[in-house]
């Protein structure tokens, strides 16, 4: 089984090399997909030496300008050889060697995709207000969709790839979490959670993600539940690639 990680990357500088290092330590058979999104600070030198470092494994994609990790995502989309996708952010919040509990479920046919939830097992929380947020937002996928999930907000999301190619998602910001897992559950899919460690960074550390996507995320999820067709939250800010 070869695994296709996209990274979607903006303004990482201090960061993506380590991560990359830690992908790359993992012993599976895999492409490492980095799409800088339009990153500032040098971001994209790292890439390309990551990129000589590991030549034909690490494969760099570019945004001339920041669209936000939805649009990041699909811009990998064409590029993905491998039979499974795993989305990894660019920080260091979360631990590639997790990346066999996310594998495992696989193994069997029928699933399809694999969440990795930080709250299956004890770790650090985050901030109370994106604790608790993330827990909202899990609670209300269960509430709508009728299944029981959680961590809907989680990073690790893995997915067969011919399903990951087929969701055609229409958000370019973080709204793509919800949106992917809302078209997941639309058609009956089962989301497989695992556990999973998870060291949160703080704002000061340049985490992203503000309380303002928690509200587009609510909105996304009521949207595909009960509007047939519709085209989600599309437009909304798109501020980083990764969370």
């Amino acid at each position: 089984m070869k695994v296709s990680v996209l990274i979607p990357v903006y303004n990482e500088v201090s960061t993506l090399a380590q991560v990359v290092e830690r992908v790359m330590a993992v012993d599976v058979d895999k492409e490492v997909l980095i799409i800088d999104d339009g990153s500032t600070d040098g971001t994209w030198k790292v890439v390309q030496t990551l990129a000589a470092r590991w030549p034909g494994v690490v494969k760099p994609l570019r945004h001339e300008r920041n669209r936000g990790k939805g649009a990041a995502l699909r811009t990998a989309v064409p590029h993905i050889t491998g039979d499974v996708v795993i989305t990894q952010d660019a920080d260091l919040e979360y631990d590639p060697a997790d990346y066999p509990r996310l594998l495992a479920p696989f193994a069997s046919p029928e699933v399809q995709v694999v969440y990795g939830s930080r709250n299956l097992q004890r770790n650090p929380r985050s901030s109370w207000v994106f604790y608790w947020g993330g827990r909202l937002l899990s609670w209300l996928v269960s509430l709508l969709y009728g299944t029981r999930i959680t961590d809907e907000a989680t990073g690790y999301k893995a997915f067969r790839a011919d399903l990951f190619r087929s969701l055609q998602w229409e958000a370019d910001g973080f709204e793509f979490c919800p949106e992917v897992t809302a078209k997941i559950l639309r058609r009956g899919i089962r989301i497989v959670e695992v556990p999973i460690s998870y060291r949160p960074r703080t704002r000061e550390e340049g985490k992203k993600i503000h309380w303002r996507d928690g509200i587009v995320a609510i909105w996304t999820l009521v949207r595909y539940r009960f509007l047939s067709g519709s085209r989600g939250a599309k437009g909304q800010r798109s501020r980083g690639a990764g969370e």
